[in-house]
């Protein structure tokens, strides 16, 4: 694909909104004018791809899960770009459910929900799927309120390129294929100090890496 003049829309969280850099020129998408691109973001901190259940973490992102920003995103794109999951990981309390759910209220209906919308809005548009990136005890099943009944980050990896591939999407594999791995000492100090969002280094990594992936379609 040549990127010069593709119109590009990124629906996401808080990395996507821009937590951890130092300046929003640096945010991943935002790079990507560099090259011709015309982006706009729709990432939102702390927010997840299904709604809460039970658990109430923040009036303003709770009810603010990815598919329900689908009706404000502009009308046209030529590419569509989701970076989500980590904070369903993370603190959502919705159950995993089955690859047949198609309603919102599991992880994997959820993510049925996402992807059908967006094609039915964009029906020309390249959708690609980010997976989450590494984080800080990714392998611990709770979510800071209660032991976990679902499972660890890498499950929720895997439920996304399930679910992505279902519907025959493009899917980045940035768990398996970025090198950000806060679990490491050096990569931590380096690109996301944190533990969760990337720094200026870090979102290069992951613009690089996006870029590459976007002249291969």
């Amino acid at each position: 694909m040549e990127l010069k003049h593709k119109k590009i829309l990124f629906l996401g969280d808080s990395i996507t909104e821009g937590i951890g850099v130092s300046d929003p020129k640096n945010i991943y998408w935002k790079r990507l004018e560099q090259d011709g691109c015309e982006v706009y973001s729709y990432g939102v901190s702390g927010t997840r791809i299904a709604p809460q259940a039970t658990l109430r973490v923040d009036p303003r992102i709770d009810d603010d899960y990815f598919a329900t920003r689908i009706p404000n995103m502009k009308p046209d794109a030529d590419v569509i770009v989701i970076f989500g999951g980590t904070n369903d990981y993370g603190h959502g309390d919705a159950a995993l459910g089955s690859m047949d759910d198609r309603t919102v209220d599991t992880f994997y209906g959820a993510y049925h929900d996402l992807c059908i919308k967006l094609r039915e809005k964009y029906p020309n548009a390249a959708i690609v799927v980010m997976t989450p990136l590494h984080r800080d005890n990714e392998h611990m099943v709770y979510n800071g309120f209660h032991v976990r009944t679902a499972a660890c980050l890498e499950t929720y990896v895997d439920i996304i390129k399930e679910v992505a591939e279902y519907h025959k999407l493009s899917v980045l594999d940035l768990y398996n294929l970025c090198p950000i791995n806060p679990n490491l000492a050096s990569h931590k100090e380096s690109y996301v100090p944190d533990g969760l969002h990337p720094n200026d280094a870090g979102h290069e990594i992951i613009y690089n890496t996006l870029k590459n992936f976007l002249k291969n379609l």
